[in-house]
């Protein structure tokens, strides 16, 4: 293993993207530290502090997560990649809603360049509207709310306004420096800032867990952590392989075809979204209700104290089952916008191919259709199970907000692992004929 990671450091193009990325990455998390202009970081510091203000228990984990704990330091980067992957999704949510976007979909290479232009302008908007979200969550104590010192003491609009055009610009610069490693390093550059984000929340929470519940609860931790990556590694390597056969035909006095390959059909076709989605629709409940208790010491509304004693504590019964049935769901729908039996169908016959023992045309859409219904149940499940591990952890344990392993972070994190070691590993394989694992 050593000695392969020499060879891609000896390597002089492959140093090259890996020295790159590298240094986007020190860039980003550096971005991380930066208060924005105006922000007391002082104070920021004393309401992060849980010996002064107790555990944050907000509902702004998921973003602060993705962000690399930039968000709650009210740093420059402190939108992190969301705005950019909330963008993503809309995007590839609204090819089932607008024809024009399926047709761009399917030009190839121009069409494509055309929704990556899209997403950027709904990447900047995005990150506009949560700019002036964070900030005037700020200004009302919601997001510390343990803590009443002033996070932005000048509450002039040009301050607000410089403020929020800095975290828009951190968003903007985020973007920018994604599509640099994506181009010119190595892996998918949005992907590798997510998991450096994430990555970086390690030695903290590990911290956390052996100051406060001893070496006993970290080990146990570790362990639950190893066991949990080997399952999603096996998990997410796991795939139904559709056998297809060409059949061979004349091209000139050229025969083609006649090989045999296979359609892989992954356990986890939806990978991580269906969690994302899951998270932020059961914040939803959690926000309408905090918009909605009085602050005037009227009483509470029934339905009100129902939601904040059922829908926002993740160590709840009824929060667990909501949370793994809309993952269940979100799972079907993801996989079915995003697989199309027909299209496939359509192009194999189009080239010449079939299932074995399937007729072309509709009853090979059917059974695609039949393989895929059957193999996303246990993929949903595997992806309930694997996002309740840190909420089953709150109730083991009393660890959750210091849990690293489970949830969107293992997922994230073992999936940009593996492509981007399979990245690696192609690219020495061509110069050296041996990978980086073999």
């Amino acid at each position: 293993m050593l000695s392969a990671i020499g060879r891609a450091f000896r390597t002089p193009d492959l140093r090259r993207k890996l020295l790159f990325t590298l240094g986007i990455i020190t860039i980003f998390r550096l971005g991380a530290f930066i208060p924005a202009p105006g922000v007391n970081y002082a104070n920021v510091r004393m309401c992060l502090d849980p010996s002064v203000t107790g555990e944050h228990q907000g509902i702004y984990q998921m973003m602060n997560l993705f962000s690399g704990g930039a968000l709650l330091q009210v740093s420059v980067f402190a939108l992190g990649i969301m705005p950019y992957i909330t963008a993503s999704i809309i995007v590839q949510l609204l090819r089932v809603v607008i024809p024009r976007f399926q047709q761009l979909y399917e030009e190839g290479a121009s069409g494509q360049s055309k929704l990556t232009q899209y997403t950027r302008y709904l990447t900047i908007a995005l990150g506009l509207l949560n700019a002036t979200t964070l900030v005037s969550l700020v200004r009302s104590g919601q997001l510390f709310p343990n803590c009443q010192l002033p996070i932005i003491p000048d509450e002039s609009i040009i301050a607000t306004l410089l403020v929020v055009i800095t975290l828009t610009a951190g968003t903007g610069l985020i973007m920018w420096l994604g599509e640099l490693v994506t181009e010119k390093g190595i892996g998918n550059g949005m992907s590798l800032l997510i998991f450096t984000s994430i990555v970086a929340a390690f030695p903290t929470a590990l911290g956390a867990i052996w100051t406060s519940k001893g070496p006993g609860t970290f080990f146990l931790v570790l362990a639950i952590g190893l066991v949990t990556t080997a399952l999603v590694i096996f998990v997410e390597q796991s795939q139904r392989r559709v056998p297809v056969q060409y059949a061979k035909r004349m091209i000139g006095r050229r025969t083609v075809g006649g090989t045999s390959t296979y359609i892989p059909i992954k356990v986890n076709m939806a990978g991580v979204i269906p969690v994302i989605f899951a998270s932020s629709m059961l914040y939803l409940p959690a926000l309408v209700a905090q918009f909605n208790t009085p602050s005037d010491g009227s009483p509470i509304p029934g339905w009100v104290e129902w939601i904040n004693n059922n829908l926002t504590r993740g160590d709840h019964p009824a929060y667990m089952v909501a949370y793994l049935v809309m993952i269940i769901f979100f799972t079907y729908f993801y996989v079915a916008i995003t697989f199309n039996p027909e299209e496939v169908s359509d192009n194999m016959k189009k080239y010449g191919g079939f299932i074995p023992g399937i007729r072309a045309g509709k009853p090979t859409a059917d059974y695609l259709q039949y393989v895929l219904s059957r193999i996303t149940l246990p993929g949903a499940i595997y992806l309930g199970i694997v996002a309740l591990i840190p909420l089953i952890a709150l109730v083991l344990v009393n660890a959750n907000q210091n849990f690293p392993f489970g949830g969107t972070s293992i997922l994230i994190m073992v999936g940009v692992g593996l492509e981007t070691v399979k990245q690696i590993d192609a690219q020495l394989q061509q110069r050296h004929y041996e990978g980086l694992l073999r």
